[in-house]
């Protein structure tokens, strides 16, 4: 790959090992996306002949087979970053007369497919969320997946003379229902080291060390190939919550307020809430699970300022990583600043290295003076 750039693969039924040197000769290129709110995904093509081991050993075994592990890692200035540890979904091979043009091409999906592929009934008497959420992580300890879930703002145990907690779902399905009612997010984080994972269940966090800043129009300190934003007006809304005034019966709207409990603000000048409407499907929920929907939903829609681009790691120096911050320099004063990253799609090659990324922020004007290199 690369100077200073080395990629691993790693593959095997459920703990993965280095693959043969002829995968690896035969591989052209790996790409890996991880986005905000979905699964992360990968994609590896290998070039194949007739008399290749690939072909006539690997593929018939079972060598690619679906639900075959795979974990990636990049190894950058001798400091490695798991990328991606999951799971084949699809093979596809693609013949051609033409000599050497022959491509197998692998899919996947990262460790949440394996907790999506069962149907399970279960009950949880007098277990919160974040209870339930560590026991049925803990069935997963054997793809290394350490489940770390964070106790929701206001607790909800609910009593089981009252009420028990049923799941009738996939595993995946019903983690994501409990995240949804308690205005949390669910993923799986590859690493930090091969064959670990961070199953974390909690709010989306927004704040920590942001990554080295993104420079654009700088000139040599230029260290993006493109960079640019958007401001959709339409994207914030306000939500409202029904109270029942107890004497007079009257239904009062109340606004929820965007405090910035789960997330805090990246702007200082928060974009304003043009839309506005009542929070959906809370007349049946606790009153402590629809204030808790309701401070979620307020910071999901918060995001008016979106940023796309593209970049190349070696001249960057760093590998960018979603879901965390990075600074944005020589834009404009008013996109400068910090912004969530909220997709990466790593696309290696041999001989490249390159990111495309997308930035999210809740207004314009940026919160510090100067944003650091």
């Amino acid at each position: 790959m690369l100077k200073g750039f080395y990629l691993t693969l790693l593959m095997g039924p459920t703990v993965p090992v280095p693959v043969p040197q002829p995968v690896i000769d035969a591989l052209t290129g790996a790409q890996v996306t991880i986005s905000v709110g979905q699964a992360s995904g990968f994609q590896l093509s290998f070039a194949v002949s007739k008399q290749s081991l690939l072909n006539r050993v690997l593929l018939p075994a079972g060598f690619f087979d679906p639900k075959i592990r795979v974990i990636l890692v990049v190894t950058m200035n001798g400091l490695p970053t798991v990328l991606m540890d999951g799971v084949i979904t699809r093979q596809d091979l693609a013949p051609s007369n033409e000599p050497g043009q022959s491509t197998l091409t692998i899919t996947g999906e990262d460790l949440t497919l394996v907790m999506d592929l069962e149907h399970n009934r279960a009950c949880y008497p007098a277990m919160p969320a974040n209870a339930q959420v560590a026991l049925i992580c803990s069935k997963y300890a054997v793809y290394g997946i350490v489940p770390v879930p964070v106790p929701p703002l206001l607790v909800d145990i609910p009593n089981p003379v009252e009420k028990i907690p049923v799941q009738s779902d996939t595993d995946l399905n019903y983690i994501r229902r409990l995240a949804a009612e308690a205005g949390y997010v669910f993923f799986i984080e590859p690493g930090p080291f091969p064959g670990v994972n961070i199953a974390y269940w909690g709010p989306e966090i927004r704040i920590g060390v942001p990554q080295p800043a993104l420079s654009v129009n700088m000139d040599a300190e230029t260290n993006v190939e493109s960079l640019s934003f958007g401001f959709d007006g339409q994207a914030k809304k306000q939500f409202t919550v029904t109270v029942t005034e107890p004497i007079t019966k009257i239904s009062i709207p109340v606004p929820i307020p965007d405090i910035g409990i789960l997330r805090p603000p990246l702007a200082a000048r928060p974009a304003p809430a043009l839309r506005k409407g009542p929070l959906p499907d809370t007349s049946k929920l606790h009153p402590v699970k629809a204030a808790l929907l309701g401070l979620a939903q307020t910071a999901q829609a918060s995001d008016a300022i979106s940023g796309t681009g593209q970049l190349d790691v070696l001249r960057y120096g760093h590998i960018l990583k979603a879901r965390q911050l990075v600074g944005v320099r020589g834009a404009a004063l008013a996109y400068n600043g910090f912004y969530y990253v909220k997709s990466v799609t790593h696309d290696i090659k041999r001989g490249e290295y390159k990111q495309s990324f997308t930035l999210a922020r809740d207004g314009l004007l940026p919160l510090t003076p100067k944003v650091v290199p």
